[in-house]
């Protein structure tokens, strides 16, 4: 089996570290990525509980009306 010559090792050396840069750059956008996520406030928690309650009182009033 042949050496590796200087210049194949100095080829290999900096693929490899380009490959890691590449993959610390991924690593760091999905990070920024997942915590840029708005958490919803309080109102469109509410808002969404008055829809959800809304839907509900739809659906108990279509069984109803289909039951009579």
């Amino acid at each position: 089996m042949a050496k590796p010559s200087q210049e194949h090792l100095r080829t290999l050396l900096w693929v490899g570290a380009a490959g890691l840069a590449v993959g610390l750059a991924v690593l760091a956008v999905r990070t920024v990525m997942t915590q840029r996520r708005p958490q919803p406030d309080e109102t469109s928690r509410r808002i969404q509980q008055l829809i959800d309650e809304a839907n509900q009182l739809l659906k108990t009033l279509d069984e109803q009306r289909n039951s009579a």
